[in-house]
């Protein structure tokens, strides 16, 4: 039952459709212009670099306020698995970005919120999870594969971390905790299928950090 408190409150956040909101203060829907995809590389190509940041950040900041939200309410009671219960609550932030209900069930990828999570999670993961992002994103100029060898990363993580006894959670909370990130990836190459297509076809658009490179 707390695992589904914790996915509705990040649900909730999940919902904030920071690139839909955007969009619409601007006279647009986000989604029926670029790729159609409500997250920040359509918005950064749409709308600007101004616009890819505000995004990015504040989809990256609805995750860990609900990571925050669901730590404060359950540290008492279940300190022991609070790892655990923050993964749920990003993963309901996810979910909630990617199937907003009020918006036909149409949102982004989770790209940005998966980052929030890595940011909020624990401080040993962001560096190399930036260095490799960076690094795949200047030399290929390809969102898509470096946002799917960060969810390869972020398992990795996990597991390491997790076995290393970061966490300090039980054995079969880790294991827990490790499948729930593996479904987010899972999740997020499922939402990437068409860019795999095309990275595997030599067709995938490249994204630059100025609208006019963009074009």
């Amino acid at each position: 039952m707390i695992r589904l408190v914790c996915l509705l409150i990040g649900y909730v956040f999940g919902c904030f459709q920071t690139a839909y909101i955007y969009g619409r203060l601007h006279g647009i829907d986000i989604r029926k212009y670029g790729s159609g995809n409500a997250g920040t590389t359509n918005s950064l190509r749409v709308l600007g670099k101004k616009a890819g940041i505000i995004v990015l950040l504040c989809d990256m900041l609805k995750t860990g306020l609900a990571m925050m939200v669901v730590r404060l309410l359950f540290r008492e009671r279940y300190g022991d698995i609070l790892y655990l219960l923050a993964i749920y609550a990003a993963a309901g932030t996810v979910l909630g970005h990617n199937f907003p209900c009020y918006l036909g069930f149409k949102g982004g990828k989770g790209i940005a919120c998966t980052a929030g999570l890595i940011v909020f999670f624990h401080p040993y993961m962001v560096l190399p999870q930036a260095i490799s992002f960076l690094t795949i994103f200047f030399t290929t100029h390809y969102v898509s594969l470096g946002s799917l060898v960060t969810e390869l990363l972020l398992i990795a993580e996990m597991v390491v971390f997790g076995q290393l006894g970061v966490f300090g959670m039980s054995q079969g909370a880790l294991y827990e905790l490790y499948l729930v990130t593996v479904l987010l990836a899972a999740l997020a190459f499922w939402g990437h299928r068409e860019n795999i297509k095309r990275l595997l076809r030599g067709e995938e658009r490249k994204t630059y950090l100025t609208k006019k490179e963009n074009k």
